[in-house]
């Protein structure tokens, strides 16, 4: 399976200037390490596999002396290989386990940046930020891997060539043929409940059925449970438990905003807080931050008071609220729940498309764009909506307020240029943005 950000490893390796070591962030299974075991069968002479977890006479050696020269004759010598500068990729797998492994990192940056090291490790965002950790800041590459975004999931499933269709009627905003836009709305559906874990996907190619698909989605959420008490003390492991089940619960009403109260009675930020930011780290929730005004810089008119907490990944929200792949089929879902599988499956890809999440709201008169991003010096409102109904007063009040050059509006019609220029693009065309 294919994965986009094999493009930006490339670049990375062709660097001829200022390439330092590349650290792979990402929730635990989104396909960190066969991403880079595969990048290193296809793309260098031969790779060296180091997981710390596995290998602690390994971990143990990077107590003594972090000088680069040191560090390779032993791995030389331990797995009977020539590691050459260049045409060796050196694998640093569960980095979080070994400190010095990861510290060793900026002495490779500083004084052998000629030899290819990429680092990856499951919570690696929630480790680093513990007090032991010396993060070699400044002198690491760093990349995120997030779920398979929809056009990696057609391709997987033997549809790449509607990657490049959709892309075409993006690029000119021609309606797609009927057929074919019925067609992607189906496979949409099927993605809404598979999503983009990489073990679901690959279930879903060698059986092409449904059926089983929650169960290794089950066994992915079980992991991340048993991370939060592998990686938080008992009493903090409770507290991120509790604001992880919640967020089901928080997306099912009108208002997505994040609240406390949904987690438990008498719940607040002072008690909370730092579990919502656990999860955020580990890259099992994404954060979407309320902006006050539809101006650059976006960042600037942050309230940091609201925000709201998608999933992941969309499949997984639809495994923690019980969906069945015959509620999908027939569409047998509340009309809150559709639209929070759109925003979800949306705020997702955008955020897998290197933007940062914001929504907009107003008090007087009460209004609210789904997303708000930045691109190219603008900013763009997003509109996110299930099916065709389309209408919406907000979007109008945030046009009359900031007179965007450009208005989105995701939805399940075709792509055209509706009232006031509002560009219609069909859900199933968001990593296109």
């Amino acid at each position: 399976m294919e994965r986009n950000i094999i493009f930006e490893l490339l670049e990375w390796r062709d660097m001829k200037k200022g390439r330092m070591p590349l650290v792979l962030y990402g929730a635990r299974q989104v396909g960190k390490t066969w991403l880079l075991r595969h990048f290193g069968r296809d793309y260098y002479s031969n790779t060296v596999y180091i997981n710390f977890e596995r290998m602690p006479v390994i971990a143990e050696y990077f107590d003594g002396d972090l000088k680069p020269d040191r560090i390779i004759r032993f791995l030389e010598e331990y797995f009977h290989t020539r590691i050459i500068p260049e045409s060796t990729l050196l694998i640093f797998d569960e980095i979080q386990a070994c400190e010095r492994a990861l510290t060793s990192l900026k002495y490779f940056a500083e004084d052998a940046p000629e030899y290819h090291i990429a680092a990856a490790g499951s919570l690696l965002g929630v480790a680093i930020h513990r007090e032991k950790y010396s993060f070699p800041v400044g002198k690491v590459i760093m990349k995120t891997l997030y779920p398979m975004s929809f056009d990696e999931f057609l391709a997987a499933t033997g549809n790449a060539y509607l990657v490049e269709r959709i892309r075409e009627h993006y690029a000119d905003m021609r309606e797609m043929p009927a057929q074919t836009h019925t067609e992607l709305l189906d496979l949409l559906r099927k993605y809404f409940f598979i999503g983009g874990m990489p073990a679901a996907v690959k279930a879903y190619v060698e059986e092409l059925e449904l059926v089983n698909i929650p169960d290794v989605q089950d066994t992915i959420l079980n992991s991340y449970i048993a991370d939060m008490s592998k990686y938080a003390s008992y009493s903090d492991s409770t507290k991120i438990q509790s604001a992880f089940r919640s967020l089901p619960a928080q997306l099912a009403k009108d208002n997505r905003k994040f609240q406390y109260k949904l987690i438990r009675k008498g719940a607040t930020a002072g008690l909370f807080g730092d579990s919502i930011a656990w999860l955020v780290m580990a890259g099992v929730a994404l954060e979407c931050d309320r902006v006050t005004r539809g101006e650059m810089p976006v960042k600037l008119f942050r309230d940091v008071s609201s925000f709201k907490l998608y999933m992941a990944d969309v499949g997984l929200l639809c495994a923690f609220s019980g969906i069945m792949p015959e509620n999908i089929a027939r569409q047998d879902l509340s009309d809150i729940f559709k639209g929070a599988l759109a925003e979800n499956y949306t705020a997702q890809t955008l955020k897998a498309s290197g933007y940062e999440l914001h929504y907009w709201t107003s008090d007087s008169p009460a209004a609210e764009v789904d997303f708000v991003i930045q691109k190219a010096g603008k900013v763009i409102p997003i509109e996110v909506k299930y099916d065709q109904n389309v209408h919406s007063k907000s979007l109008k009040h945030y046009e009359k307020l900031y007179r965007p050059g450009q208005v989105l509006r995701l939805s399940t019609r075709n792509f055209g240029v509706g009232e006031n220029g509002v560009i219609a693009v069909p859900l199933y065309a968001a990593f296109c943005i």
